[in-house]
């Protein structure tokens, strides 16, 4: 297990990783779709937040030819609305720095960059507004990207949580459901991706059950025992240290080969809290294929989902 500054690193997901994603989301996306739907979030009428230059994947009829003539038609320009009929997308990922350890040359944050991804392809399929929330140990720190339209704001909240950049700063008021509401005020998908090997577990986990109330919170965890099956070791004793506490711990070779298997009861422990609570919950392993159909159709049926309350 190791970690270095992400910036030395290669992408988590680069754009052909990206590109790869969107056509597997919209092929899912088109079989899933097919037929009569009704939008889990319902609303009417919308609401003008202003203009913006045309991006790549925005709809013809957004562009507002008028103020575009101003400028001899360069940039085009479009007008942005929000309906409250459409389902905002705000992952909120776990950014601390055991996330950039992992095994065999994948970290666990690479998991944590695809799904986001994921996340945002399929909310450009649908012309949601698509965000990013980010958190690290404790969720001392948040950091955020406002939700907009558009695959190159997908991307750009991509490279956001690869690079930490462009991110603004949430202040922390209060518990962790009253900071995230406070930033996400309108309703919101709000999916938690993390590998939840964190301390204080279960208080958190109910703290995002809080956020069910106004929202659509649902769990994504990263099946991290993989970064913990290290190689084996002929010394009787290891040192061990916490990336992010610094704090060391000398261990047995016992002790030292079972981390793996204390990993995945824990996160098994995490998945029946999560239950118990009624957050749904989808895990993600190392398969990426299996990842992108598994979260997409997730995703597609939470979106389609049809109300009879």
């Amino acid at each position: 297990m190791r970690t270095r500054d992400h910036e030395e690193l290669a992408p988590l997901v680069n754009l052909a990783d990206i590109t790869a994603i969107e056509l597997v989301v919209l092929k899912r996306m088109r079989e899933l779709t097919l037929g009569d739907h009704r939008s889990r979030a319902q609303g009417s009428g919308f609401d003008f937040q202003g203009l913006r230059e045309w991006q790549p994947g925005d709809k013809f009829s957004y562009i507002d030819w008028a103020q575009s003539s101003l400028n001899n038609f360069s940039p085009l320009v479009i007008r942005e609305f929000e309906q409250p009929s459409t389902a905002t997308i705000m992952p909120i990922a776990d950014f601390s720095p055991s996330t950039r350890c992992g095994a065999g040359g994948v970290p666990i944050a690479a998991v944590i960059a695809r799904a986001i991804a994921i996340l945002g392809m399929s909310a450009n399929f649908f012309q949601d507004p698509f965000g990013l929330v980010t958190f690290d140990r404790d969720f001392e720190h948040l950091a955020a990207l406002r939700p907009r339209l558009g695959k190159s704001h997908v991307v750009h909240c991509v490279d956001a949580y690869q690079y930490e950049r462009g991110l603004q700063h949430l202040r922390r008021s209060g518990s962790i459901s009253t900071s995230l509401g406070g930033f996400v005020r309108r309703q919101a998908m709000l999916p938690i991706i993390s590998d939840f090997l964190f301390d204080d577990v279960e208080d958190v986990i109910k703290e995002l059950s809080l956020l069910g109330i106004t929202h659509d919170v649902f769990m994504v965890m990263v099946d991290s025992a993989f970064a913990f099956d290290l190689p084996k070791v002929p010394a009787g004793w290891i040192e061990i240290s916490d990336v992010e506490t610094g704090r060391t711990r000398t261990v047995s070779r016992r002790q030292y080969a079972q981390l793996a298997e204390r990993a995945r009861t824990w996160q098994d422990t995490v998945r029946a809290r999560a239950g118990d609570l009624d957050i749904d919950l989808v895990t993600l392993g190392l398969d990426q294929a299996k990842n992108d159909v598994a979260l997409t159709e997730f995703v597609v049926e939470r979106r389609l989902r049809k109300t009879h309350e």
